[in-house]
């Protein structure tokens, strides 16, 4: 995975933007709507396939999701359905959302459509992909990549230099030690401590980590 230079500054001039939307009216959205609120970053309307039962989320309107030309926040959890979103030519421009309370290093970078919640924290030389979940309490130390769409749930720690592939989800609480690979579209359980590299595409689980199944 590279970012390009223009991800990798974007999250340092957040404080040029002042209007978002966001497409999904779900729990995941209503975080992401406090972590904008929190930015002073106004959020225009929010897109949900679902609008006609959903009309509106902490008071702003909820409509039938169509091309826009303004940043956008694809405020969904499951990481397959980002991804397929961010390539359905919603938009050209996908914003970031960093929470005023999350530590983030200058030296960090962050792709486009990231969110980053609160108490977070990411390290110098840390790369984070494109419509990442860096949630609540999560720990991201020196010089980890972590691809495309994946999610590091809330408590996670990953030591330095560690890999996580595209689509994979770090469970909650889950310790990983330093110089781990976890392989792409892969679950690692919540509570677990990884101290081996995890194949693409399995869940694995446990204290210490091991591999369950292919998914």
């Amino acid at each position: 995975m590279e970012l390009t230079l223009q991800h990798a500054q974007q999250w340092n001039i957040l404080t040029e933007i002042t209007n978002m939307k966001l497409y999904g009216a779900s729990g995941h959205a209503k975080v992401i709507i406090d972590i904008l609120n929190a930015c002073n970053i106004n959020i225009s309307e929010i897109y949900d396939d679902n609008h006609n039962e959903i009309v509106s989320l902490h008071g702003i309107n909820v409509c039938q999701p169509h091309k826009t030309d303004e940043e956008i926040i694809i405020s969904i959890g499951n990481n397959s359905v980002r991804k397929n979103l961010s390539k359905s030519g919603i938009s050209d421009k996908f914003g970031i959302a960093i929470h005023p309370s999350a530590i983030v290093s200058p030296y960090a970078e962050i792709g486009e459509g990231t969110v980053v919640m609160q108490g977070a924290i990411i390290q110098a030389g840390a790369k984070i992909g494109r419509h990442c979940i860096i949630n609540t309490g999560a720990s991201i130390d020196h010089d980890c990549l972590i691809e495309d769409y994946a999610h590091i749930s809330p408590k996670a720690t990953l030591c330095g230099n560690v890999h996580v592939g595209e689509g994979t989800q770090i469970g909650v609480g889950s310790s990983i030690v330093p110089n781990i690979k976890i392989g792409k579209w892969t679950l690692i359980c919540a509570g677990s401590v990884v101290t081996k590299d995890m194949p693409d595409n399995c869940v694995a689980a446990g204290n210490f980590c091991e591999f369950k199944k292919f998914i």
